[in-house]
């Protein structure tokens, strides 16, 4: 498994999107994420640098591998 950057929750929004999902509202400093036929919704912090462990359980919680989301940065 390659090593995830760290980067900011706008960021890691956008590759989401690409994927699908959409932002439906943010609560506080969360950017709360669906995506239509998952029963799984993504809360991603809204923080200029959010951990390598919380962006790991978002990747696999969305159902993407970590190469995939990479590719979703590029």
């Amino acid at each position: 498994m390659p090593a995830l950057p760290v980067v900011g929750g706008r960021m890691i929004v956008r590759a989401f999107e690409k994927d699908g999902w959409r932002m439906v509202r943010q609560r506080g400093s969360h950017m709360i994420m669906v995506k239509d036929g998952s029963m799984t919704t993504l809360s991603v912090p809204d923080h200029k640098e959010v951990a390598r462990g919380t962006l790991c359980s978002l990747i696999r919680h969305s159902g993407l591998t970590v190469e995939e989301f990479l590719e979703l940065m590029g």
